[in-house]
């Protein structure tokens, strides 16, 4: 299908339901790529909860604010995660009985594994389509409806 064809269909269709398509076929491709590379037993979210961890790492309840859940849900994840060795808990440096939530080196290789897998698909579609103008045109999206700098944290609402 070339492209004039592809406009005229989605000229009619809402954005919302376009992009909500887009991330949907992405995310299903990027997570079965990730599963044939040994990464079937993590879901989206634990990736959105690494990309949070990422660095010094956090406590339970700052990543339940940057992942947009209850703390009892980031707890289970956390706990979970712990489980399979994708993050330790250990004592934070402020003191008290607060943990510091920290990524494992199994988590950094999924990491790792993940963005070259990602890479790999945008550069499978950039032969497909525009992306930098896409990229280019998301962003300004987002600032218009987030207005600031730099860009809001993607939670898991859907």
């Amino acid at each position: 299908m070339d492209r004039v064809t592809s406009n005229e269909e989605s000229s009619g269709v809402e954005l919302t339901f376009l992009l909500g398509i887009g991330f949907q076929l992405m995310l299903g491709e990027f997570t079965r790529r990730l599963a044939d590379e040994g990464y079937a037993d993590l879901r989206p979210l634990h990736g959105m909860a690494f990309q949070a961890l990422k660095g010094p790492g956090s406590t339970a309840s700052e990543l339940a604010e940057r992942l947009g859940v209850t703390k009892q849900a980031a707890g289970q994840i956390v706990d979970d995660l712990e489980k399979r060795g994708y993050v330790r808990r250990e004592p934070h440096p402020g003191g008290g009985r607060r943990k510091l939530v920290v990524l494992t080196p199994a988590a950094e290789q999924h990491l790792a594994t993940a963005g070259r897998v990602l890479h790999g698909l945008e550069a499978e579609l950039a032969g497909q389509a525009d992306l930098g103008s896409l990229r280019g045109e998301l962003a300004r999206l987002i600032r218009a409806l987030h207005g600031g700098e730099g860009l809001p944290p993607l939670r898991p609402v859907w």
